[in-house]
This record gives C-alpha cells, sequence and structure tokens, in this order.
C-alpha cells in the first residue's frame, strides 16, 4: 500500500452536524484511506450512532476532546524530536522512512505519541496509527520492520539529526538496546 505521509489535527466540531465539541466530550475519529491519501472524520457520539455503517473506516477509535494548550513562546531554536518527525512527514522523502519511525518510537516512548493501531496491507506492510497525546493529531507511519542490527547506526542517526555528538554505532547492538532511548 501506498501511502501519504499525513498529519491531521482533531476537529474542534463534529463533522457530519458542525457542532462543536464540548471539553471532556466522547467522540469518534474515523481515519479514511481514499483514492491514495489518508482523510480523517471526528464526529459526535449521535453522528457516529446515525453514520452508514456500510462506509467502513481503514480505522477508527473513540477519544475524549480536549481543547489545544495555548501557543508557547518559543523560548529556545532547539529542534526537537517531534519537529524532525513533522519536518520528514512534510518533505514525503522515502530516504526519511526509518528515521520516521524511530522518531515514532521516540516520542511514543515519551508518551507524546500513542498508538492507535497497527493494520497489516495485503502486500505483509505494516502501518502504524499514531494520535498526538495533545493535540489530537494523527500520525500514519510505515513501519520498515528494521532489523536489530540496522537500529543501532539508525539510531546514532537520529541522535545526531537532533544535535548529540556524532558517535561510532557498535556493529552488534545489545539484546536489550532500547531502540527508542535518543532524546
Amino acid at each position: 500500500m501506498t501511502t501519504d505521509w499525513t498529519i491531521q489535527s482533531r476537529a474542534h466540531a463534529c463533522a457530519a452536524t458542525g457542532r462543536a465539541f464540548d471539553v471532556g466530550e466522547q467522540f469518534y475519529t474515523l481515519l479514511f484511506f481514499e483514492s491514495g491519501q489518508f482523510r480523517r472524520e471526528d464526529l459526535s457520539e449521535e453522528a457516529f450512532k446515525s453514520r452508514n455503517e456500510n462506509l467502513a473506516p481503514f480505522s477508527q477509535w473513540k477519544s475524549k476532546y480536549v481543547p489545544p494548550p495555548p501557543a508557547q513562546p518559543e523560548t529556545v531554536n532547539k529542534q526537537t524530536g517531534e519537529d524532525l518527525l513533522r519536518k520528514y512527514m512534510e518533505e514525503e522523502d522515502a530516504g526519511h522512512t526509518n528515521a520516521r519511525y524511530i522518531l515514532a518510537l521516540m516520542l511514543e516512548r515519551k508518551r507524546v505519541l500513542k498508538e492507535i493501531e497497527v493494520k497489516r496491507g495485503g502486500d505483509g506492510s505494516l502501518t502504524r496509527i499514531y494520535e498526538h497525546a495533545k493535540t489530537g493529531e494523527v500520525f500514519v507511519i510505515p513501519d520498515p520492520q528494521l532489523r536489530l542490527d540496522q537500529v543501532a547506526d539508525l539510531q546514532a542517526q537520529v541522535a545526531v539529526l537532533l544535535g548529540a555528538p556524532a558517535t561510532v554505532a557498535s556493529p552488534q547492538p545489545a539484546a536489550n538496546a532500547d531502540v527508542a532511548s535518543v532524546s
């Protein structure tokens, strides 16, 4: 499955009724795969129950509506893992597939992203669907199914991109190596 790596923000109103969500209200997110792209639809509980069930989404889940936090002033121009992931997702460069995956794992470990679902394509490929814990944005990340011997070098490359000093990665990572230990 060819996918378009997109970030889609949580809606502040029901896609079907247009009614604004109340703080703490339960709503449903439906993710559809149409014409090679993902489309997100957020529905109130009432709209979800009355929807056309013949239109099966690629993925769906229930969440609690939390309004986005107010924008924080930029105090330090330091690139974070989240910034780098967003940049790589906008570029859609196939050369960044492994880095996108490692960054998503790192952000999941830090509880910035939470994995909602894993889908297996007909070709055996894996796609991981993450939701941003604070903003509700959806991140669709293809899983490159890395081997353990590839992880240490890639982890070191991502660390350098985030500003850590370059180090030589060991050719054989320890069996208990933490894939997402880059900060």
